[in-house]
């Protein structure tokens, strides 16, 4: 009789619903494979402000928590939105639980994470919606939009065309951007203790989902 894995637990709030049925996916992979050392299990919760993911835990210990938060432009709503969100954050760590809140944020939006599944992006978009040409041609499908892309069963369709080795070059291919972005001298600006490049494509998601196969022994 195979040895039960223990099972290690994640926390997350997200601002939309594909990031939580990535993660959902990425869940089940993870404990559907013998290599993975752990089974783990995902607390998601879709909430644009951090703070209403700590009110609704009941901790026993010091907990992390990642916030997924995409910087939809430069444009003045868009950056208050993204400021509102960092003040936010901060809060959650501030109401008296052992909380420590990591900001993945993704620039221009979470979908850029999903194409660097396929392929590499290193292209500086003007609009977000520019990422559905990468999306039909990598994952071979026909989305006329990004609301159409971004229906459950669309979305999850393209996940089904995914595995944990994608997800490790999606980390590889992140991880390179960032670095690129330090070569080139890009100002890294600083908000409330959290970092982020206004230059796109930029993106901290992948910090989480390395963290999350390194402890599983799949990286």
């Amino acid at each position: 009789m195979a040895k039960r894995k223990p099972t290690k637990k994640y926390f997350f709030s997200v601002e939309g619903e594909t990031e939580r049925w990535y993660l959902e996916w990425l869940s089940a992979q993870i404990n559907g494979t013998e290599e993975s050392a752990y089974n783990v299990s995902f607390k998601i919760k879709v909430e644009k402000d951090p703070r209403k993911m700590v009110k609704s835990l009941t901790l026993s210990g010091k907990t992390d928590i990642w916030h997924f938060s995409d910087y939809e432009s430069s444009d003045q709503d868009h950056v208050r939105q993204f400021t509102e969100t960092m003040d936010n954050t901060k809060k959650a760590q501030e109401m008296g639980k052992a909380v420590k809140y990591y900001f993945g944020y993704s620039n221009f939006s979470f979908d850029l994470w999903i194409v660097l599944h396929k392929i590499n992006c290193n292209q500086t978009l003007a609009y977000r919606s520019q990422y559905l040409p990468y999306i039909n041609r990598t994952y071979e499908e026909d989305f006329e939009t990004m609301d159409k892309y971004k229906r459950e069963n669309n979305f999850k369709r393209c996940l089904s065309k995914l595995d944990l080795e994608s997800v490790c070059v999606a980390v590889g291919r992140a991880e390179a951007i960032m670095d690129n972005r330090k070569s080139e001298e890009c100002t890294l600006y600083e908000y409330k203790g959290f970092k982020y490049y206004k230059e796109n494509p930029s993106l901290e998601v992948w910090k989480a989902i390395k963290k999350i196969l390194t402890d599983c022994k799949l990286m």
